[in-house]
């Protein structure tokens, strides 16, 4: 999955994929709905790719957050709602990462990963293979 296409903007529901650039700023696409809407360079977006959750040792970029997630829930949407009270939200979180920093990450960036994350399956963004095509693959050479 290519992160660095897919977008939250402030004050508007979902995620955004971006189809193409202007001269003042760029069009994308809601995954929600599938409306296409202009954003000036000006506005304050978040790009998922360069999100990442806090842990008490290093900062956890979202794409493994979510291959995490793939990986516990066996490819299927979150057995936790985005609307479950904070308990259930963060004991839910210290399955998928142990060792999030509670005092750093509350349960609204916890609601928002679990939506984005559902969002993301639904539209078929997510898979192992897509996740992680970020990084290219090393061959070896034999006897290496």
């Amino acid at each position: 999955m290519q992160l660095d296409k897919i977008v939250s903007i402030p004050g508007k529901p979902g995620l955004f994929e971006i189809i193409t650039q202007t001269r003042a700023g760029f069009v994308a696409e809601s995954l929600l709905d599938g409306k296409k809407i202009s954003i000036a360079f000006k506005n304050n977006i978040s790009v998922l790719n360069e999100i990442a959750i806090y842990t008490l040792e290093e900062e956890v970029p979202l794409k493994e957050v979510f291959q995490k997630i793939w990986d516990k829930e066996n490819g299927s949407a979150t057995s936790v709602s985005h609307k479950a009270d904070k308990d259930a939200l963060e004991a839910y979180f210290f399955e998928v990462l142990p060792n999030f920093d509670e005092d750093r990450v509350y349960p609204s960036d916890i609601k928002k990963v679990l939506q984005w994350y559902n969002l993301l399956l639904e539209k078929n963004l997510l898979a192992p293979a897509q996740i992680n095509t970020d990084e290219p693959e090393i061959e070896s050479a034999p006897g290496v």
